[in-house]
């Protein structure tokens, strides 16, 4: 399995700290955002990893990173996202890299208190299709600014709704997602969203329609840290305090 790591976007909400750098290098307790991430995969198998980026700053990654060789990674690769077209977007400059392998796709700005080896393990397993993983997020003012899962009654998920007026449930997307080789067939043909944006939640949405999802739900802490200044210093106050990506 491959791992794509999404590290672009312009870090608008997290102004004026991002007008310096790129997001994901700020830090985050003791070490750069992006360190987390890429221990998220090599800590769950994952050790050929594409890092996906954008903007003026992307040249830092390489000075900080350089061939990941440090980090546990056996293959680093890079692509560059021109202008800030979506997350589904950018998964598509990786589809050279994963080719026919399976790939998890994370979103760097997501700060996991636990291992997600598991998830992992879990999608090698399935057959076929897509996964995504679920915090349950008890605060409905919170689920209103995130994607949320509608159950059906058979606690499978028909459907994930962006950012719903009245979320219908109390579990939330987070910011990792396990795919196969068919997402490079779906992307090709989204439609950008009223923002411009090729988005990630219509790739759920599809493979949902056919049948072809699977879930997990986190325990232990979540937080994206670059949903708001507030989040970026919550998720710092955590780390320091309980650390990230501890074994389960």
């Amino acid at each position: 399995m491959k791992g794509v790591i999404l590290a672009g976007g312009t870090g608008s909400r997290l102004h004026p700290l991002t007008r310096i750098t790129n997001k994901h290098l700020l830090p985050i307790y003791d070490r750069p955002m992006i360190s987390y991430a890429i221990e998220v995969l090599v800590g769950a198998g994952v050790r050929e990893i594409m890092l996906v980026t954008g903007g003026t700053h992307a040249g830092e990654f390489l000075r900080l990173l350089g061939s990941g060789d440090e980090y546990g990674i056996e293959r680093l690769s890079y692509a560059y996202q021109d202008k800030a077209g979506g997350i589904a977007e950018a998964l598509g400059l990786a589809e050279k890299f994963v080719g026919d392998d399976r790939c998890v796709v994370l979103l760097a700005d997501n700060v996991f208190e636990r291992s997600v080896r598991h998830c992992v393990d879990a999608f090698v397993k399935q057959d076929r299709g897509a996964r995504v993983v679920l915090t349950h997020e008890p605060d409905r003012e919170h689920l209103r600014h995130l994607g949320v899962a509608q159950f059906d009654g058979n606690q499978r998920i028909e459907r994930i709704v962006e950012k719903p007026e009245k979320p219908p449930s109390e579990f939330a997307v987070t910011g990792i997602y396990f795919y196969d080789a068919s997402v490079w067939k779906v992307l090709p043909e989204l439609k950008p969203s009223g923002r411009g944006e090729l988005e990630i939640t219509d790739v759920n949405n599809w493979y949902l329609s056919q049948g072809l999802m699977e879930y997990d739900v986190l325990d232990g802490f979540w937080g994206d840290a670059g949903e708001s200044i507030d989040a970026y210093y919550a998720v710092n106050d955590f780390v320091r305090t309980h650390l990230a990506n501890k074994a389960r």
